[in-house]
């Protein structure tokens, strides 16, 4: 599948859509005025920004920068939240890694996940699937300057 770079731009969510976050969370990071990604990733580009969001707010480091990585990885248009954490937990944290990733070899991190954790290699995305990942991160990392 060819991918256009120009028609490729980073994708925004809603905090609310991130997975792990509990509602106090989204209610801590709301007193902030954090309620998208973008927003997240913009208060937490270097370790002391996540240090210091994470003082504010009363959220857990941890749980901050793995909150920042989903979300880096979430702005990839076919990955969304909906994969962002699958990619996270399979071993990928930044747009960059997966760009240098190769597809199978994701491919295969994924479906050994879904298996050990779930037993449903059903629930895999396909080869496929993970290529276009792949391609969008290669866009992104490359049009935006990841």
């Amino acid at each position: 599948m060819a991918l256009k770079s120009a028609a490729l731009k980073s994708a925004n969510w809603k905090i609310s859509d991130l997975p792990g976050l509990t509602q106090t969370d989204r209610d801590h990071l709301a007193e902030l005025g954090i309620t998208t990604t973008f927003q997240l990733l913009r208060q937490t580009r270097t370790k002391p920004d996540q240090e210091s969001l994470s003082g504010r707010s009363g959220i857990h480091l941890r749980h901050l920068q793995k909150w920042t990585a989903i979300a880096q990885l979430a702005r990839i248009p076919s990955v969304g939240c909906q994969f962002a954490g699958l990619i996270l937990h399979a071993g990928v944290s930044t747009l960059t890694q997966l760009s240098l990733t190769p597809s199978g070899q994701l491919h295969r991190q994924i479906l050994k996940l879904q298996v050990a954790t779930l037993q449903r290699p059903d629930l895999c995305p396909d080869a496929g699937q993970v290529q276009v990942w792949i391609q969008q991160a290669q866009l992104l990392v490359k049009t935006e300057k990841c």
